[in-house]
């Protein structure tokens, strides 16, 4: 190796917007699909921002064939002023310089949900054509730019009757590839907006059609919507408005005899999918006040427990909490980190269902009787799952399982588990790739397709493999082609491909030395394959960790450890073997709460981590938060491998 410098010629200090695009994942989550829509969520929040400060009723958007993305509102039109200290317009300051904004302090907006000054910056920065129109006072103002650099001057271009901002911008393929934001998710953040704020008129056109959304029923409209199709346990929602210090609080509660919570909590109109401080408020309150309850009308005999878990099992709740100057992790807003909203929500929501249930006895001792029954169903999990070790057994290939499962769960797919999208991950998958530029790349067992598109930009094409149709169409919005076939039989000749990729498979796949030696023949001499896959963290935790997946996933056959990965591989003729390790915290109550894991065994899945031998949490990280809620640290193993050449 040559020598490695490390002085003053070594320091870069990145101008402007160059920043962004070097580090896009930082500022957007992902260069993915995932990364396109938080851009349009970024501009949509913006214009939802002028709704909640009370100047504006309509927030338009537009997808255009060219996937140009629209947004528009009829709010008051960004300031069209010199800001002084930079001789530029307002608007040309907001999309060019970071951290720059009106919502740094009180006065032009009251709850804003933008608050780092840095969303429509990243926009203009991550966008190949980028364009703001502002109408106010009289004028009609506009600028271009792209990929963060000017185009055409922010000037008056004419006069306008009416005012707003509108935002013109396509996501930039030198960032993205191919990714495209999901208009159906577009559409579901629409629809839950109209709820939030009454009176607010959303609209969508897109080349499926047009939609618009407005509502005057709150969010017990949307806790309704939520529930749909699902047999309820008592007729209305429960409906919480209080105000608390600076917090306004607003929730609706309804028990449904599913098995999963379906909690959707918003801060300011933000959607925060991981939870945070408010969510932890509504649980915590939830579950205080229904045990309170039990007790006092005697629904509960005064020895049997009852964890918070169990008054949640199969509550659909919507929790909108108002509040200044939020803090939240990351410029994502996926968590809220402020403790008094937490302490808020739990006296607004224990005060309110507290006085429901004193009011509707026969729909109070409904509601406790549900949350009875899931504690019974829990301790009886417990008697019936002690520690136990396993014995691999052979198991037969039965491929119309996993049709059926895995086209069912196609439907939920990214939102089933945090580790399907996650982008860390996924960057290593695409940063281990060795190939060139003009490669052409296989990803079997492909899913939606988000493990071969992380290649995207470092090959020349990606063809997608999977034995599931609902997949297979799931995967065709982000792969150049998908083939629907068996990784068992690869349906190409041998030596097609530059390259292989695959994650999270091989503990699924009887006699995994199978599909491996089809991998192995599809590769041309010298290609590369590269494979993800989870592992326990040792000998220690590999049984208990082996009862936790086979209660949730019965196709789960093969408990593999690194060193056996690693002997698979060699044994189908893999050399020059390396290995990256991923530190992944999974949400595992999101991760249970799919189809094929069965009631029961979803309690025992939680009873294992509560009762989680001392020798195993000593080498395998997990939190249990005081709610109950369980996130894991998963270790994953991203191998490389080439066939000989």
């Amino acid at each position: 190796m040559g020598e490695m410098r490390y002085d003053a010629d070594s320091i870069v200090v990145l101008k402007g917007l160059a920043a962004v695009r070097m580090r896009p994942a930082m500022y957007v989550g992902s260069t993915g699909p995932d990364g396109v829509m938080q851009l349009v969520i970024e501009v949509l929040q913006n214009a939802l921002d002028e709704a909640l400060a009370g100047q504006a009723t309509e927030v338009h958007v537009v997808l255009g064939l060219d996937d140009e993305w629209a947004v528009s509102d009829n709010g008051r039109g960004i300031p069209v002023e010199v800001y002084p200290p930079t001789g530029m317009r307002i608007p040309e300051v907001l999309v060019t310089e970071l951290h720059a904004g009106g919502k740094f302090q009180e006065g032009a907006y009251r709850l804003p949900g933008g608050l780092h000054g840095v969303g429509l910056t990243c926009v203009n920065a991550l966008s190949a054509t980028f364009e703001l129109e502002v109408c106010r006072e009289g004028g009609r103002w506009r600028g271009r730019w792209a990929q963060g650099l000017a185009v055409e001057p922010f000037v008056r271009v004419g006069d306008a009757a009416r005012s707003g901002t509108t935002v013109r911008f396509r996501a930039d393929p030198a960032v993205f590839g191919r990714a495209r934001a999901d208009v159906g998710a577009v559409e579901r953040w629409l629809r839950c907006q109209s709820w939030l704020s009454s009176g607010l008129s959303c609209r969508l056109v897109s080349p499926a059609g047009e939609v618009t959304f407005s509502s005057d029923e709150g969010i017990a409209g949307f806790a309704a919507w939520l529930a749909e199709g699902q047999e309820r346990v008592h007729a209305r929602p429960v409906s919480v408005a209080a105000t608390v210090g600076p917090h306004e609080v607003s929730a609706a509660l309804l028990w449904t005899r599913a098995f999963a919570e379906n909690f959707q909590g918003f801060v300011n109109h933000v959607y925060t999918p991981l939870g945070g401080a408010h969510a932890d408020g509504l649980r915590a309150a939830v579950g205080q006040a229904l045990t309170r309850y039990a007790r006092e009308a005697r629904l509960l005999d005064s020895t049997e427990p009852l964890e918070v878990n169990d008054t949640l099992e199969g509550l659909v709740a919507v929790l909108s909490v108002r509040m200044p100057d939020p803090h939240f992790e990351g410029q994502t807003k996926t968590r809220l980190l402020d403790p008094p909203a937490g302490r808020a929500v739990e006296s607004a929501v224990g005060v309110a269902l507290a006085a429901w249930l004193r009011a509707n006895p026969a729909d109070a001792a409904a509601v406790v009787g549900r949350a009875v029954e899931a504690g019974r169903a829990r301790l009886a999990s417990r008697r019936a799952s002690e520690r136990a070790r396993y014995e691999r057994v052979e198991h037969l290939v039965d491929k119309e399982i996993y049709r059926q499962q895995f086209g069912i769960r196609s439907k939920t797919w990214h939102t089933s588990a945090d580790w399907i999208t996650n982008a860390g991950l996924l960057a290593m998958h695409g940063g281990s790739s060795q190939l060139a530029d003009d490669a052409v790349l296989l990803d079997v067992c492909c899913g939606s397709g988000v493990v071969g598109a992380s290649f995207r930009g470092k090959v020349g094409r990606i063809v997608g493999l999977d034995l599931t149709p609902e997949m297979v169409a799931l995967s065709r919005k982000r792969l150049d082609e998908v083939v629907l076939g068996d990784v068992y039989d690869i349906p190409f000749p041998e030596a097609s491909f530059d390259g292989v990729c695959n994650r999270e498979v091989l503990h699924l796949l009887p006699q995994p030395e199978r599909p491996l030696a089809e991998i192995f023949r599809v590769l041309k001499p010298g290609g590369q394959f590269v494979v993800g896959q989870w592992v326990p963290f040792g000998a220690v935790d590999g049984p208990w960790m082996f009862q936790v997946v086979k209660k949730k996933q019965p196709l789960f056959v093969n408990n593999l450890y690194d060193e056996d990965v690693r002997a698979l591989l060699e044994q189908a003729g893999f050399v020059n073997l390396s290995k990256q390790e991923y530190l992944q915290w999974e949400d595992i109550d999101n991760w249970i709460a799919t189809w094929e894991t069965p009631l029961l065994h979803r309690h025992q899945i939680r009873d294992l981590y509560h009762h989680c031998p001392a020798e195993v949490r000593a080498i395998h990280p997990f939190e249990i938060s005081p709610t109950g809620a369980i996130r894991d640290c998963w270790r994953w193993v991203v191998y490389s491998g080439f066939k000989p050449s």
